[in-house]
């Protein structure tokens, strides 16, 4: 091994996706604050909104998944979330735990110093993209302590977070590297790619290096699967446990 040798990713580059919720259910506030228990300074999170404009934090457009409750997004609305457990599902010993709103998130990762990946995806209830992005925008704006970087599956997505926030970080979201990946990104414009750990190759990894661009792999939960990529040009990792790549 040489002095040069990366062996995985700086403490900066470990993102927990929906907080560090192979211990703690995920998107819920116990989560984030696991996800700072265990070290980690940045955790991946979901928005959606409610009939009421409301940002929640919850990756599927209903509540039955990750809550004691059923029925869709389009049909709650914020005093709604006080019904709801969203822990109990996960552990007895989360009972209680709430969807929380990204307001409340943004305040408690200011609290414990961490960064917010935020995903934003239309989902079929939302009038239109900009009544997303517009809504994102609220409400990262009121918490300027907070590092925020944005990432979608959406290209329309990013574009729409660039109009409104140029100097923010843009991830585009692939499962699959696609052939013409550098003009896609060209036409964001970000510099960002989160690609899913098995479509990761080591001459992709090289050429984006070269390009300038960062790639952080999603979502890996097993070290040794990435073992090899990072001399390559691996820039970070998204992972359900962040203390696996912490040391």
């Amino acid at each position: 091994m040489t002095a040069n040798t990366k062996t995985g990713p700086t403490r900066d580059e470990v993102q927990a996706h929906r907080g560090a919720s192979a211990v703690a259910p995920e998107n819920t506030l116990a989560a984030f604050r696991a996800a700072a228990e265990q070290g980690a300074r940045w955790v991946e999170l979901d928005v959606a909104l409610l009939a009421d404009e409301t940002l929640v934090v919850i990756h599927d457009d209903s509540v039955d998944r990750t809550t004691s409750g059923t029925g869709k997004l389009a049909t709650l609305r914020r005093a709604d979330l006080e019904t709801l457990d969203a822990g109990a599902w996960f552990d007895p010993r989360f009972a209680g735990e709430r969807l929380p709103t990204l307001s409340q998130v943004m305040a408690v990762l200011g609290e414990l110093g961490l960064g917010a990946n935020i995903e934003i995806k239309q989902h079929p209830h939302h009038r239109s993209l900009d009544q997303l992005v517009d809504a994102v925008q609220r409400d990262i704006s009121q918490h300027k302590d907070v590092p925020v970087m944005i990432s979608s599956f959406d290209p329309d997505a990013l574009k729409a977070m660039h109009a409104r926030e140029p100097d923010l970080e843009l991830a585009m979201l692939w499962s699959e590297l696609p052939a013409d990946w550098q003009a896609r990104l060209a036409a964001i414009p970000a510099r960002t790619i989160h690609l899913n750990y098995k479509a990761l190759s080591i001459g992709f990894l090289e050429q984006a290096r070269q390009s300038g661009i960062k790639v952080r792999a999603w979502t890996s939960n097993n070290p040794a699967e990435l073992g090899s990529f990072w001399d390559a040009g691996l820039t970070g990792v998204i992972t359900d446990n962040p203390k696996l790549f912490l040391g």
